[in-house]
């Protein structure tokens, strides 16, 4: 879908004039999954986030969405995405209103459909952390503002976005980068396989057959790298899978929220990234991980504090990436910079 971009933002900043483009496309869009952005879209999403974290560094005023309310609903913990959505929300100007799974009247069985019509009435968007992503879409059926995927068992769609971020802000490009997943092939396996692959960036995926991707995922994928030009490999050697790459990306051997499976720690022990598995990539190879991780489990302590890993820019970047969305989704017509 061709991006149409006509919402123009503009302000002085030591003399200079900046301008930023909004894309009319994104006016009031929902992010439910990975694919709910076109290539286009993504990028101006990026560009967006780049601008938010030039204009906070340099302290200029984030009063852009002035009265607008952002509603959150977590089933579970969350750290990192609820505070970028937050503190993100605020800093542009906005408010933000949280409610935890024991806040809510769906524990004496309000249907989620009716939260949802419910909840619309008071805010203009929610973001909603929800295992089941059939309830996810039951949610943003009953809704009437735009809604925010953020996390299910499938997928963590602006987690992904926000590595994209940290990816491109680390070397200065997507171009010609290539991304390797070691481990389980869980919802962030799903996300950043779409994420990557949609902005451009090769995938390698190397996981035990038996804890792979979604078929369903990997399918979708294999379209997507089609339409950008980015190539997919599928391994189950983890030394292959990091060969030569740029990145080297895992995730924790045990799902939030998921059932132990007996068996599964020793069947993912090979794809911990390690000082070996780390020396198979270029020696400019960057590290990365979601957060929270376990030292020792599926990444050694030396690499996940090492001066390879870029963790802690990944958590950053939530910040600007969800700001961002924020931004493009809600900002209307009137020129925020302006006084």
């Amino acid at each position: 879908m061709a991006s149409v971009m006509s919402r123009v933002l503009t302000w002085t900043d030591e003399g200079e004039e900046h301008v930023v483009r909004l894309t009319d496309s994104l006016i009031g869009r929902s992010v439910l999954t990975d694919l709910s952005f076109s290539p286009e879209e993504r990028m101006a999403i990026l560009d967006t986030a780049d601008m938010l974290k030039r204009t906070r560094k340099k302290q200029i005023s984030h009063m852009w969405l002035s009265g607008k309310t952002l509603g959150m609903i977590f089933q579970h913990p969350s750290t990192r995405t609820r505070t970028a959505f937050q503190a993100g929300m605020e800093q542009l100007g906005g408010q933000a209103i949280f409610l935890g799974a024991q806040d809510l009247q769906m524990k004496r069985g309000e249907t989620v459909a009716d939260t949802a019509a419910v909840m619309s009435r008071y805010v203009d968007c929610i973001a909603i952390r929800i295992s089941d992503p059939n309830e996810l879409m039951e949610f943003a059926r009953g809704a009437t503002v735009p809604v925010f995927n953020a996390l299910t068992s499938k997928d963590h769609p602006l987690e992904a976005m926000s590595d994209v971020f940290a990816l491109r802000e680390h070397f200065g490009t997507l171009d010609g980068l290539t991304f390797a997943y070691l481990g389980d092939g869980n919802n962030m396996c799903h996300s950043l396989m779409l994420a990557m692959l949609g902005s451009g960036v090769n995938v390698n995926i190397a996981s035990p057959q038996m804890y792979g991707p979604d078929p369903q995922v990997v399918s979708q994928a294999q379209a997507l790298a089609h339409q950008t030009g980015a190539k997919l490999q599928m391994f189950t050697s983890a030394r292959e899978a990091a060969r030569g790459v740029d990145a080297v990306y895992t995730d924790v051997h045990e799902s939030m929220g998921s059932t132990v499976i007996p068996g599964k720690l020793i069947a993912l022990a090979p794809y911990r990234v390690t000082q070996e598995i780390m020396e198979m990539a270029k020696p400019e190879a960057v590290f990365m991980h979601c957060l929270p991780l376990h030292r020792g489990q599926e990444v050694e302590s030396e690499v996940a504090d090492g001066p390879q890993s870029i963790i802690f820019d990944q958590a950053e970047a939530r910040l600007h990436v969800h700001k961002a969305v924020l931004l493009q989704v809600l900002h209307g017509d009137r020129n925020p910079f302006s006084s």
